[in-house]
């Protein structure tokens, strides 16, 4: 018997593996997506707490360099030492739901380098925990003379 190429009675159809290869692909891909969308939002998250790590660092780094320091003055002020800038604990500036409160720790380290002419390095390190990926460590520093 002779088929007729245009008519109803020849069909074709995929076989069972074609549709298992492309239900295949099809998963991964989808699965490829989510993943990627997944990926995109905890690097975004994490970017969101070292900016909000880093606002806080900046933010204490100001309080130093604010602070009276004439040392050519009569009589030599100098409050611009370690012991007026104690270790801080705050909550990072980030939206907040519930109680997914995230601390961290402010530590201000201020080095006479020279007293001739008269130059402190201010250093102030923010630690900050991101879910289960261990602490991380914003660090600002800057360098000031003398009644600046």
């Amino acid at each position: 018997m002779k088929r007729k190429t245009g008519s109803l009675g020849c069909r074709s159809a995929f076989t069972l593996v074609e549709v298992i290869m492309s239900i295949s692909i099809a998963a991964l891909t989808i699965g490829g997506i989510i993943a990627g969308y997944t990926l995109s939002a905890r690097w975004a998250e994490w970017s969101s707490y070292s900016l909000a790590a880093h606002s806080l660092a900046m933010q204490k780094l100001e309080q130093a360099r604010s602070a009276k320091w004439d040392p050519q003055g009569w009589p030599a002020i100098d409050e611009l030492v370690s012991s007026n800038f104690p270790v801080q604990i705050d909550v990072l500036d980030i939206p907040i739901s519930g109680t997914n409160l995230v601390y961290a720790t402010n530590t201000t380290t201020i080095t006479t380098l020279s007293s001739g002419p008269d130059l402190k390095m201010i250093r102030v390190d923010c630690t900050w925990m991101f879910v289960s990926r261990g602490p991380f460590t914003n660090t600002v520093m800057t360098y000031r003379t003398g009644d600046q």
